[in-house]
Order: structure tokens, then C-alpha cells, then sequence
């Protein structure tokens, strides 16, 4: 009905009265007069016009329905993701072990095509802008409560004393406000939550239980040189016995998680002497505890600073993981080192050699000496051999702070 009387309207207002027979004598003049005013507008407008009303909307919902569709898919994921762990929380509460949920193929390529390296340059480029003095402490104090930074421990408590948002970060502590213990062989060279520990078994090490990777990935393979601490063993030969150069001694490893709020410099675990370095680009994904129950094999995905070297029990090696925003990692006694660069590229590594003709051993460290810095929180991985009566005294998760034990013989 509604389309009839349209286009009844449209004849008579073109002059074209198809449906004139149906209508009355009357009823034609009293509409002519009534739509006579009509006549002297431009028509063609009036009808472009009202196509416009009614399709310009209709235009506007085609274009934009990827966004709608886009927000709707991300958001109902972020929701999935929500449950899956208020649902383990609630399982581990009650004494089940959940076994991890791995990310896919497709994941994990997706995660790595966001440009995190670029994204950490940036943020490094941002931290190192200086303040105004007026802006310092109300930015600073809502670094400290998100994150829950106890500044009674830093070495300058006044955030008027720091420029920018780096030298915040790297704060240095008061001298007695990390005791270094001298009872225990290998310390915690970082504040931080641990992770995992154990030994090292089928060349294979936990980044969390039940979620593993490659310790050749992660160190890179061994090379037949005189600088490094210990000797190539025969390609029959597995990885992890190349490693181990004493008999009866075993491989073991411990995984540190540095939170944003953490203290952000470590220090040397232990004596030992540091004779090689080897620096991996690569992705700078996070690297929190729910990332890596997530992600299999992450710490080799991502950028990392592997130095290798030897103690009193044999082979020795700490490793600094990058993370998003973490693109900088420093040691302090290597200025050859730069991380996060656009001219290293992914899947590489480069190797320095800190044994030289005028000095056969390397660079000696000793314990809870300073090693060097990330810029936010990240993760430290450290491997080693010693004997089989090697003990941790650690729970895995708990908090643990720079100089407090991780194990003796």
C-alpha cells in the first residue's frame, strides 16, 4: 500500500498520472492544486536528497562493520581468555593440577608480527625525556602504586632527584637493604619471583612446569674455540653432556621473573668468571608467568644476553631475557653490547670473547657484585653445573629478593 501511494506521489509530481483512471475527476484537480507548490522546486535535489537520507546510513554501517566485527571477536576473546584463568584459579584452589593450555601456531605468529621491538625503542626514546619538576612526583607516584614500588629502599628517596623516567627505573638501592648471604654457594642475583628450578633433563629446560624449551635454542650451539670454559664434546654426543665437564656433576637451572615494581639491576650469583657473551635478537614479547604457561619455548623467541663462563664446580651461565619494552639490556663491563638495534636482525646471534692474548680467563666476578641492568622488568635464567648433592631452598612462585639463597651443596 505504502509503495502505491509513492509512487501515485512521484507521477502526479511529474506531471505523470498513471493511475489517473483510478482516481476520481475530483480527486485529480484537488491534488494537482494541492502539490502545485511542489512543482516550482528542483526535483532532481529533492530526490537526491531524500536517496541520500535513506542510503547514506546503510553506506556508512557497510564501512564500518569490519570495526564493530573486529572489536566484537577481540573482545569475546579477551573474555575467553578472562575465564579460562578465573577457572584455573579456582581449580588450583581446590588442589588440581591444571595441565597448560598452549598457544597455536597462528598465535604465536600473530603475536610475534606486532612490532614490539619498534613499540620498546619508542618507549626507551620516551623514557629517557627529562620531567619537568613539577610533573616528576605525581607521575612517579602512580608508577609506585600500580606497581608497588618500596621507595624507603632506594638509595634517593626524593622523586624530585630523578630526571626521567630511566633513571627511575634503574634506582639504586641503600647498601643494607640487600644482604648478600655468605652461607649459601649461589645466590639470587635479581629481586623477582621464581619461576621454576630443578635439573636439567633430555636437554630440555621448564620455563614453568609442564611448558618447556630447547637448551640448545636457548644457548645456541656450542663452537670449538679456545675462549669458552669447556670443551666440544663428539656430535654423538648430547647437548647437555657438552655442557657438563666434571663427572658425576649434574645441570641445573633457575627461572627469576623481574616484575615492573621489581628492583631492575642484577648482580653476579655467585664467584665465577665470565668468559663469553652471546646476543640474540629477537621478539620482545611479555614474558609474565601467564605468558609463559602460555607460549612454548618463549625465552627463545625472544631478544636475550647469554654470558658464559665457569666456577669452582664447572660450567656457569646467566642469561637476561628482553621482554616488551625491556629492548635494553645492559652490562656494565661489555660497551660493545646493543640491544633492541634495527641493524641486528632476528634468528642471528653475534659472540664476543672476553679471553684475550693479555688476559687468558676473562672478566672475574664476584658474588652480588653489579652485572648489569634491564630498563623494566624482565627475566633471568640462569644454568649450571654442579654436583649431584646440589639443593635448592626455594618454592616455586614465591617472591625472593637480590642476596637471599637459592642453594648449597
Amino acid at each position: 500500500m505504502a509503495t502505491s501511494v509513492g509512487h501515485r506521489f512521484l507521477g502526479l509530481l511529474h506531471g505523470v498520472a498513471p493511475w489517473r483512471s483510478s482516481l476520481h475527476p475530483c480527486e485529480i484537480t484537488a491534488l494537482s492544486q494541492s502539490l502545485q507548490p511542489l512543482r516550482k522546486l528542483p526535483f532532481r535535489a529533492f530526490r537526491t536528497d531524500a536517496r541520500k537520507i535513506h542510503t547514506a546510513p546503510a553506506r556508512t554501517m557497510f564501512l564500518l562493520r569490519p570495526l564493530p566485527i573486529l572489536l566484537a571477536t577481540g573482545g569475546g576473546y579477551a573474555g575467553y581468555r578472562q575465564y579460562e584463568k578465573y577457572r584455573e584459579r579456582e581449580l588450583e584452589k581446590l588442589g588440581l593440577e591444571i595441565p597448560p593450555k598452549l598457544a597455536g601456531h597462528w598465535e604465536v605468529a600473530l603475536y610475534k608480527s606486532v612490532p614490539t621491538r619498534l613499540l620498546s625503542r619508542a618507549w626507551g626514546r620516551l623514557n629517557q625525556v627529562e620531567l619537568p619538576h613539577w610533573l616528576r612526583r605525581p607521575v612517579y607516584s602512580l608508577y609506585i602504586w600500580t606497581f608497588g614500588v618500596n621507595m624507603k629502599e632506594a638509595a634517593v628517596e626524593d622523586l624530585h632527584h630523578y630526571r626521567n623516567l630511566s633513571e627511575f627505573f634503574r634506582r639504586k638501592l641503600k647498601p643494607q637493604a640487600r644482604p648478600v648471604c655468605g652461607l649459601h654457594s649461589v645466590i639470587s642475583p635479581s629481586d623477582g619471583r621464581i619461576l621454576n628450578f630443578g635439573q636439567v633433563k633430555n636437554c630440555e629446560v621448564e620455563q614453568v612446569k609442564g611448558v618447556t624449551y630447547s637448551l640448545e635454542s636457548f644457548l645456541g650451539p656450542r663452537t670449538c674455540t679456545e675462549d669458552l670454559p669447556f670443551p666440544p664434546a663428539a656430535s654423538c654426543d648430547s647437548f647437555k653432556n657438552q655442557l657438563v665437564t666434571r663427572e658425576g656433576n649434574e645441570l641445573y637451572h633457575c627461572v627469576i621473573y623481574l616484575a615492573p615494581g621489581d628492583y631492575h639491576c642484577f648482580h653476579s650469583p655467585t664467584d665465577w668468571t665470565v668468559s663469553h657473551r652471546r646476543h640474540f635478537p629477537g621478539s620482545l614479547m611479555s614474558v609474565n608467568p601467564g605468558m609463559a604457561r602460555w607460549i612454548k619455548e618463549l625465552f627463545c623467541h625472544n631478544e636475550r644476553v647469554v654470558l658464559t663462563g665457569d666456577w669452582k664446580h664447572g660450567f656457569f651461565s646467566l642469561t637476561a631475557v628482553g621482554a616488551t619494552n625491556v629492548g635494553s639490556i645492559r652490562i656494565y663491563f661489555d660497551r660493545d653490547l646493543h640491544t633492541n638495534s634495527p641493524r641486528h636482525s632476528k634468528g642471528s646471534y653475534n659472540d664476543f670473547s672476553f679471553v684475550t692474548h693479555t688476559n687468558r680467563e676473562g672478566v672475574p666476578m664476584r658474588k652480588g657484585e653489579h652485572l648489569g641492568e634491564f630498563n623494566l622488568g624482565s627475566t633471568i635464567v640462569l644454568i649450571f653445573e654442579a654436583p649431584k648433592d646440589f639443593n635448592f631452598q626455594l618454592k616455586t612462585g614465591q617472591k625472593i629478593r637480590f642476596g637471599e639463597a637459592l642453594g648449597s651443596l
